[in-house]
């Protein structure tokens, strides 16, 4: 009996409940009163309840009318987001919504400049940025789910993606304020010897890399402190627990007066690329994106080069 009700049953329903009378809903509707209380009955006998009582020739709503209408109102003002969205879509940029998923570092040392580049030269866009680490990262690029990714050391694009070189530099050196080292103007593996060295933890792929090489070298150095992320090793580093080497992004982001920079002798590649979904429908100003993903680069390249100083 429910697949009778049809949607002119609830927009008449709607609409009393709404007016709060016969006579107001009719005209809300540019119908006659005795079509909308035809309808609002067939309402009811299909529903096999009543929805209002009769008072002195009036309607009044009882408390399943109540629990349908706002029931009723949900479904319209989702409708109403529906037209919402497709109005905007008729209104160039205001319809663009861009998505971009990125390794956690990358969205507090690149992102931020990036966005206020992008924001400022079309205003209207919406950008949704989402951390994520790897596999993760590439597995949902493979899915489509995004407009761009954002990785790092990446040797071949996950299926489905094209992959744009974007950045290539050398991870660096951190050290605290007043550390008798910064009297260098590069360090060498040698000279870590004996001091405190904040670490990666031990399945990271960069800690891998610079324990191969100070073993190499056959340097020891104090490991009593090992954290997850560049950012909370430079935390570790800003309050004098220890040197450190993380990528030039973080390291850069948060240099100040307590966190100081100097370049490593020994190359160890720090790489950013994008990825593009293959299968997933173009959005506009991606390819703008990029651009402004470019100067940024460019940006940190030479403000490194003035920090590192």
């Amino acid at each position: 009996m429910s697949l009778s009700i049809t949607h002119r049953h609830i927009e008449v329903f709607r609409a009393v409940m709404t007016a709060g009378s016969v006579t107001e809903a009719a005209a809300l509707l540019h119908s006659s009163q005795p079509t909308v209380s035809r309808e609002l009955a067939r309402l009811e006998y299909l529903l096999g309840y009543a929805l209002f009582e009769r008072v002195r020739g009036r309607l009044k709503a009882n408390a399943r009318a109540l629990a349908l209408f706002d029931e009723v109102q949900r479904s319209y003002q989702s409708l109403d987001h529906i037209a919402d969205r497709a109005r905007a879509l008729g209104r160039a940029e205001q319809a663009v919504r861009l998505s971009v998923l990125c390794l956690p570092a990358l969205s507090h040392a690149l992102l931020p400049g990036t966005c206020a580049d992008f924001i400022a030269r079309h205003s209207g866009v919406q950008l949704t940025v989402t951390p994520q680490e790897s596999p993760l990262l590439e597995e949902w690029m493979s899915a489509q789910r995004f407009d761009l990714g954002l990785t790092e050391q990446v040797h071949q694009a996950p299926a489905g993606t094209q992959l744009l070189p974007l950045l290539a530099m050398d991870e660096v050196c951190i050290l605290p304020a007043g550390h008798a080292l910064l009297a260098q103007s590069m360090l060498t593996p040698a000279d870590f010897e004996g001091f405190d060295f904040v670490s990666l933890s031990a399945d990271d792929p960069y800690r891998a890399q610079l324990d191969a090489i100070f073993a190499q070298q056959g340097v020891s150095r104090r490991l009593r402190m090992e954290t997850h992320s560049a950012v909370a090793v430079c935390a570790m580093v800003s309050a004098g627990l220890g040197l450190a080497i993380v990528n030039p992004l973080t390291a850069l982001a948060l240099a100040g007066p307590q966190l100081h920079l100097r370049p490593f002798s020994v190359s160890v590649p720090f790489k950013v690329a994008a990825l593009l979904p293959l299968h997933r429908p173009a959005q506009p100003l991606v390819g703008e994106l990029i651009e402004c993903l470019k100067r940024e680069t460019e940006n940190l390249q030479i403000r490194f080069t003035g920090a590192a100083n």
